[in-house]
């Protein structure tokens, strides 16, 4: 019986149903606010009618956060290859020099 109660999908069931449990009976203590017409609008910084929204340009930091993924996923994988598997570690890194390349290439 508690192996099919730890079981992942009946273990998601029960926590499910605690959390939508917990909701409910939590609910009851929270503000709910004054009824009004604009209640459900969305809030951008004080602002009602935002008529020129602000788009940032990230290509700046596309670089700068492309370097710490590939940095990441190659230490990731060298880290926790198999020890007699050395052909993927080194594909990877491989694969990662050159992506390096070509951004720091540019």
């Amino acid at each position: 019986m508690s192996s099919i109660l730890l079981s992942p999908p009946i273990a998601f069931l029960i926590f499910l149903l605690v959390s939508i449990g917990f909701t409910r009976i939590l609910s009851a203590f929270s503000a709910h606010g004054e009824e009004s017409e604009r209640k459900l609008e969305s809030y951008a910084c004080g602002q009602r009618q935002v008529e020129h929204a602000v788009s940032p340009d990230y290509s700046q930091f596309f670089p700068y956060a492309f370097f710490f993924t590939i940095m990441h996923v190659l230490v990731l994988v060298v880290a926790t290859a198999p020890a007699g598997s050395l052909l993927l570690p080194l594909l990877y890194v491989g694969g990662g020099i050159l992506a390096l390349v070509i951004i720091f290439r540019r």
